[in-house]
């Protein structure tokens, strides 16, 4: 396994071609992660919820469950 590196920022994005230098996240892997953030922002808007960050947390948290479930380790 590997371990998340969250971008810095696009001042300190550096690249080889291939990926980022700062994070070394790929740039497939930096590409869908912001496409998955845009989905869940557009579905936000499209709800209406006031409360952006209780979806955020619920979202956030559902997804380390079913990461964790998936692996067989306990939730």
């Amino acid at each position: 396994m590997s371990l998340f590196t969250p971008c810095k920022g696009k001042t300190a994005y550096r690249d080889d071609g291939e990926r980022c230098l700062t994070c070394e996240r790929s740039f497939a892997e930096i590409e869908q992660t912001r496409a998955l953030i845009d989905a869940l922002a557009d579905f936000a808007i499209a709800q209406s919820y006031d409360n952006v960050e209780a979806f955020a947390a619920y979202v956030a948290d559902k997804a380390v469950k079913k990461v964790r479930h998936r692996r067989g380790a306990p939730s």
